[in-house]
């Protein structure tokens, strides 16, 4: 069978009990690169009067808007001390701490934020705007025109450093990355929801343009995600034509032979969009796509999902939501108690029903590539009134159709590379595809689109469950074909993410 670059790749970097020893590598921690990208020339604009300002005037509230989105979306959080320089975590959890990606703001021009480039400084809060030419058009070109940058005067850019994870993970940090960068998204856009913001996801792109309208070196960082974002507040009652946010890429069947160690930035480049094309005049006419419900056996136990949406709006002066994003912290273990129904229904209810939050000015239609790839299941070892077993959750339904009766505690402590974290957890969730009818749809590109879901579904679910004092931790390291074998699952489903739930020790 004939291979795309992408799945050619997820095979290569499956994690197996035979041969990851012989594929684990020393750590060598004065080689470890910097978390932060620093600017030698710029203006700066501090952020963090702005967090504490109790102004009213329009230009105030507007800067006081803009601080509070991006400490939320990737602000530090807490500083942690280690053996040497001490560690800072930030709002959208990393593998390993590592925090592959940069934010770079692109502004229009107005009165308060001069057009240009702007690198957002993670470390200190503040924005350097780094260029200052207008490059608005620029960004619409290798957007291919998308409307969303018609109606914003912000644009958020997030790339990735591709050495801060591959540093750890060599070539399995592409998955690591684009999980991270979905765990970004889902920040993105709750912070925004809560700052009066609309940020609208590009996933297709012209990359080459981006990268070099960025001054980036394509072989050490690259463009991610393109996100305009439009002000709610200046305009109410804009309507945004649906135009799709995902575009395909070649489908590449010939490739050479690469050595361990070369894969990462060979899978970049074979998932590039290479130049602009003119858009197929039904493209934009497509209604976006839904999710679809599966496993629905006459005789399987179905347990409902619904249940009363997860209240965000206390804790003032910061509301639920934002106490939740900048206190979250990824569990290290858990004691092995059970969770409630309740409390899985919940987590599962904020996460793919954001329609039940209208009420508390969440968007209800947040911005996906295309969840319809996405496959979600839950093995349930300890849930107060739910039987033991492997769920598969129907999110069109709302409900859990079991397909596999059995106790996975010891399975999962293995699948998941001996990591306790499965072991006792009370649930796991698994995020799967099918990889080859995705690159089908969309050719390799799709990879990055699948994994970006998966992280923006799972740090809704990790949101979730900090808000109901539970404990949570994404696992993107497990034994890949063994996750298929235990579960029951098909084996041409790719498993791309796990998170588990449970009571924090």
């Amino acid at each position: 069978m004939v291979e795309s670059f992408a799945q050619h790749y997820h095979q290569r970097t499956k994690y197996d009990p035979e041969t990851i020893s012989s594929k684990s590598q020393g750590l060598d921690w004065s080689q470890q690169p910097s978390s932060y990208k620093e600017y030698k020339i710029g203006t700066t604009y501090d952020l963090k009067p702005y967090l504490k300002s109790t102004k009213q005037d329009p230009d105030s509230i507007w800067w006081q808007r803009l601080s509070l989105f991006l400490l939320c979306s990737y602000g530090l959080t807490a500083r942690v001390q280690t053996m040497g320089e001490p560690m800072y975590l930030r709002a959208a959890p990393s593998a390993g701490g590592l925090y592959p990606a940069e934010i770079y703001l692109v502004s229009r021009g107005n009165k308060l934020l001069p057009a240009g480039l702007y690198n957002y400084q993670v470390k200190d809060h503040t924005l350097i705007h780094f260029w200052a030419n207008d490059v608005w058009q620029n960004v619409q070109v290798a957007c291919f025109m998308h409307p969303a940058l018609m109606a914003a005067e912000l644009t958020v850019i997030t790339t990735a450093v591709f050495n801060r994870s591959a540093w750890r993970y060599q070539d399995r940090a592409y998955r690591r990355i684009f999980l991270d960068t979905g765990h970004l998204l889902a920040n993105i856009e709750l912070a925004g929801s809560m700052n009066g913001f609309r940020p609208y996801f590009i996933g297709g792109f012209v990359d080459r343009d981006i990268n070099e309208l960025l001054y980036l070196n394509a072989e050490q960082e690259g463009a991610i995600v393109v996100i305009p974002v439009v002000d709610l507040d200046a305009h109410p009652d804009l309507v945004v034509p649906f135009f799709p946010s995902v575009l395909p890429s070649r489908i590449n069947l010939e490739y050479p032979d690469l050595a361990d160690g070369r894969l990462l930035n060979y899978c970049h480049q074979m998932t590039e969009i290479t130049e602009f094309r003119q858009l197929p005049a039904n493209l934009v006419d497509v209604n976006p796509v839904e999710l679809d419900d599966k496993y629905n056996f006459p005789f399987c136990l179905k347990v409902s999902t619904k249940t009363t949406p997860i209240d965000w709006q206390d804790n003032l002066p910061l509301s639920g939501l934002e106490d939740t994003i900048l206190k979250r912290r990824s569990t290290r273990s858990f004691t092995g108690a059970e969770l409630t129904l309740n409390d899985l229904n919940a987590i599962l209810d904020f996460t793919y029903q954001p329609q039940h939050y209208l009420s508390q000015n969440l968007d209800p239609n947040p911005d996906y590539f295309d969840l319809s790839l996405i496959e979600t299941f839950v093995a349930v070892s300890g849930v107060q009134g739910l039987e033991e077993g492997c769920y598969y959750y129907a999110p069109k339904a709302q409900e859990l159709r079991q397909i596999r009766f059995k106790n996975f505690r010891q399975e999962l402590h293995y699948l998941c590379l001996g990591q306790e974290l499965g072991r006792d957890a009370g649930a796991v969730i698994f995020h799967t595809a099918d990889l080859k009818m995705a690159v089908k749809k969309y050719g390799d590109r799709v990879y990055r689109y699948l994994h970006l879901d998966a992280g923006h579904l799972g740090q809704r679910l990790n949101l979730a469950a900090i808000r109901l004092d539970l404990g949570v931790s994404g696992i993107a390291g497990f034994f890949d074909d063994r996750v298929n074998e235990v579960l029951g699952i098909p084996e041409d489903e790719a498993v791309l993410y796990i998170t588990t739930l449970g009571h924090p020790a």
